[in-house]
């Protein structure tokens, strides 16, 4: 019975549908008629009109769908809510920027429309004031706008990334983090020629990652940040002389996630090849060989490979006279064959050097909680 009244529902649906697109037809036009009555404001009214129809706009939109935001668009919004950035008034810099903040929010569109429209010069202008909060939401801006990458070359050469840099030590939590993310979003722009960090990031975001959980989002876009840092001599320098700068990416290759492992690895294998006779006590000192070995078997292949070639630098040999990558490896395997015969030695190798990793991981979470129990509470989002 339940299965027959199943197979005489389908005959009811079209007009269910047919009602509801009724209803959503009727509902949308009242919408419609309040994005053009807005537009008009912002568009002919003075200056508290403007000011109030973003503010308007910025509640619609908030609430509704990207199909929303393209129709305020396309009523010619964009151009001047970016004219009012220019204003001497904060209140009008202030509507217009939430304006288009969200307006640029899931619209990629929107987001190059923007830019295009020249919204970069007056953002970079209000990273310029002391006003945090029109600073910070400034911040929040090009960090939306430089997700879409045809925007990225114009804002990363437009002086943004050295006042984001300042942002890092000087803003609120969530400042930082808008900071952290846009400079990786503009870190990943290969039509950008000229460097958009330099050597004063390193110790602000490596004070972000110690206060951090090491496997999130977060630690994932700074310890890529700081891995391209390490590659200049700055950078290094700035990196060693931070407070805890090595330490802090040890312990981010022993509990980060797959990214972030791989960056960290990076960053110290960059700073050993750069000066084996520098750096190797320096990471040795820290601790670094058990998230090392336990990276050769569980890091991404690239991570991996990384830890074997950071391994055979700090090994205490001469460098023309260094093992090769896999000589642990081989040496597992050597004594598997002894103990097992060839035939098993490959399976008993392999899990030799899972008890080993085992054991390291042991000692590492070990060391983690020491110094968790004498450790602040983060303060860094996990996100």
């Amino acid at each position: 019975m339940g299965h027959d009244q199943e197979e005489e529902t389908p005959p009811a649906t079209p007009t269910t549908n047919a009602s509801k697109d009724e209803e959503e037809e009727i509902w949308n036009h009242p919408k419609q008629t309040l994005i053009l009555e807005l537009s008009e404001k912002l568009i002919t009214g003075d200056l508290q009109a403007k000011i109030e129809a973003a503010r308007d706009i910025r509640k619609v939109v908030r609430k509704s769908s990207v199909k929303t935001r393209s129709k305020f668009a396309s009523a010619g919004v964009i151009q001047p809510l970016v004219f009012m950035l220019l204003s001497p008034d904060l209140d009008a810099r202030e509507a217009s920027l939430l304006a288009l903040l969200n307006l640029a929010v899931r619209n990629e569109r929107n987001k190059v429309n923007i830019v295009t429209a020249g919204a970069i010069p007056p953002l970079v202008e209000l990273l310029k004031l002391q006003n945090s909060g029109l600073r910070e939401l400034a911040t929040a801006a090009i960090l939306t706008l430089s997700a879409a990458a045809p925007n990225k070359p114009l804002i990363a050469a437009s002086g943004a990334a050295p006042l984001l840099v300042q942002i890092l030590s000087s803003g609120s939590v969530q400042g930082k983090v808008d900071a952290v993310t846009a400079l990786h979003n503009l870190s990943t722009c290969k039509e950008n020629s000229i460097p958009i960090l330099d050597a004063k990031a390193v110790s602000p975001l490596i004070n972000l990652l110690k206060e951090c959980k090491k496997y999130s989002k977060f630690a994932e876009k700074a310890t890529a940040l700081l891995e391209i840092l390490s590659k200049s001599e700055e950078g290094r320098v700035a990196i060693t002389d931070s407070d805890g700068g090595i330490l802090t990416l040890v312990e981010t290759v022993e509990d980060g996630s797959l990214v972030s492992t791989q960056h960290a690895v990076g960053a110290l294998l960059s700073l050993c090849q750069s000066c084996r006779e520098k750096f190797r006590e320096l990471i040795l000192k820290e601790g670094a060989i058990p998230g090392l070995l336990r990276l050769t078997v569980e890091g991404t292949s690239i991570a991996q490979e990384r830890a074997r070639t950071l391994l055979d630098l700090l090994r205490d040999t001469p460098r023309e006279k260094k093992l090769a990558s896999s000589v642990l490896e081989k040496i597992v395997y050597d004594i598997a064959t002894r103990v097992d015969g060839a035939d098993k030695a490959a399976e008993t190798a392999k899990r030799l050097l899972e008890d080993m990793v085992q054991r390291s991981m042991e000692l590492s979470m070990n060391r983690i909680q020491h110094r968790a129990a004498s450790c602040t509470p983060a303060k860094v989002p996990s996100a």
